[in-house]
């Protein structure tokens, strides 16, 4: 069965309360998390330690079964003169036995989360080892996935979250290794030194110079730099607390700060609906990782059945619309492509939405022009495909999303703020974390512009991107 990954992140627990799955016998439940910023003992170690093998025989058991069941369907390019041809078949869809995770839980569950996430304990390095020596003689290992020190740590993640080891998926798993090890540069950079200035009580002039120093060489930002030094200093003003409290209060710091927009102007659940069409303009400028950022969503929106089609709009560049047609082919997702040069980006947009129309699709990826923010005639082209969009499927759903390569730091800044003005962006995908030791710049994004952050993108295959967690995001930027 495919992993739903739109549902993983907002939809709520998989179980309600009528049709909750018994706890697993051989798991024992986890111990009261113990206080912030304390050492984790050994009995808590032993817990998460249970929580992980459990889940780790889980998704063995997940990959016996799903053996074999891979479809190998070839996707289909197709030019504009058929669109109105419809589909042969339509994309199957395990939305509806998709077990529900707990993202968006109510009320209780919320505040259940918090309490979690604001205990959440640092294993130490030595107590990691020995976990991990131990865990491995007992644990027999499928080809592909290793139950190391990045399993442990990516099963003390979900189930700091409250998830169960039974709803774990090897997706989830092989994910969170990767953007710890994508952060790795700028964690580096940042947690030793900041364990050593935050542990030494009150901060003084000279420490808060050394965190602003710190920060602003990750990119975090002027204004969110300002606003983690005055935070910090409040609280430790009133309690001098040990590095592991220091960090742990970090991390709460950053995590409000990168939801903060969920909370003010803009919808916490961005997942496209069924059973509609919706429609996402990507916009960026030329080698953000735009037409990439594309088939990957496209990748994950197939994977968790939706009915997808991309629309080639970007008609300027050279070979553009030929490197869609692959990353169509790689995500199984059809291209409606206009066989001419140069054409008008509009009008490609035109016939892809008469094509999603024609077919039932559910989402619409288009992939607009690159741009620089100071070219104003490719600006008001934007403008020109946001009202062809409104004209021609005035009841679709449409959001705007915009492609920001992490390795151009403040520059990106700078593209952001032109492009919220025109493109009326819904967010921000931020692209290319694993190549840079600037992870800060998704920080100075929410705090400077407002925008939220939808996806996050750490490496270069399929399935290295990702919809944003702020809570997995701060854990890997700042975990031991």
């Amino acid at each position: 069965m495919a992993f739903n990954w739109f549902r993983r992140q907002f939809s709520d627990r998989a179980a309600t309360p009528a049709e909750e799955k018994p706890d697993p016998p051989a798991v024992e439940p986890l111990s009261e998390p113990t206080e912030v910023g304390s050492e984790a003992s050994p009995d808590v170690a032993a817990d998460y330690l249970n929580w992980a093998k459990a889940a780790y025989t889980n998704i063995q058991q997940q990959q016996k079964e799903d053996g074999g069941k891979e479809s190998s369907e070839e996707p289909v390019n197709i030019d504009v003169n058929q669109v109105d041809t419809p589909s042969d078949e339509p994309l199957s869809s395990d939305i509806e036995s998709t077990p529900l995770p707990f993202w968006a839980a109510n009320s209780d569950k919320l505040a259940r989360l918090e309490r979690l996430k604001s205990t959440a304990i640092e294993v130490p390095a030595e107590i990691v080892q020995a976990v991990a020596t131990e865990a491995t003689s007992e644990v027999s290992t499928e080809p592909g996935l290793a139950f190391d020190e990045g399993f442990l740590w990516s099963a003390e993640i979900l189930a700091a979250q409250g998830r169960r080891p039974e709803d774990v998926s090897v997706e989830e798993i092989t994910w969170l290794k990767k953007l710890r090890q994508g952060l790795d540069k700028t964690r580096r950079n940042l947690v030793n030194q900041l364990k050593a200035i935050v542990g030494q009580g009150p901060l003084n002039q000279a420490a808060v110079m050394e965190i602003e120093t710190l920060l602003l060489q990750a990119d975090t930002g002027v204004e969110a730099t300002d606003y983690i030094i005055n935070a910090l200093q409040d609280h430790l003003k009133q309690e001098a607390l040990p590095p592991d409290a220091a960090i742990a209060y970090l991390k709460q710091i950053l995590q409000d700060m990168l939801d903060r927009p969920l909370q003010q102007a803009y919808i916490p659940i961005f997942v496209p609906e069924k059973d509609r069409l919706n429609i996402w303009l990507i916009t960026g400028v030329n080698g953000a990782g735009k037409t990439t950022t594309i088939g990957k969503l496209a990748h994950i929106a197939q994977k968790s059945g939706y009915k997808c089609l991309i629309g080639a709009a970007d008609t300027f560049r050279a070979a553009a619309v030929e490197q869609v047609k692959i990353w169509g082919q790689r995500s199984g997702v059809e291209v409606i492509a206009n066989p001419g040069h140069n054409t008008d980006p509009a009008a490609v947009v035109f016939d892809a939405i008469s094509a999603a129309q024609a077919r039932g699709t559910e989402l619409l990826l288009v992939d607009t022009a690159g741009r620089l923010q100071n070219k104003k005639n490719l600006m008001d082209e934007l403008s020109k495909i946001r009202r062809i969009v409104d004209k021609k499927a005035p009841n679709a759903k449409v959001e705007s999303l915009l492609v920001l390569d992490a390795t151009l730091g403040q520059n990106g800044l700078r593209q952001a703020e032109i492009f919220a003005q025109t493109a009326k962006l819904s967010g921000i995908v931020l692209t290319k974390l694993d190549g840079t030791a600037k992870g800060g710049i998704a920080l100075a994004v929410v705090k400077e512009l407002g925008l939220p952050i939808r996806f996050i993108g750490a490496g270069e295959g399929v399935e290295d991107l990702r919809p944003f967690s702020s809570y997995e995001f701060v854990e890997a930027l700042l975990s031991s």
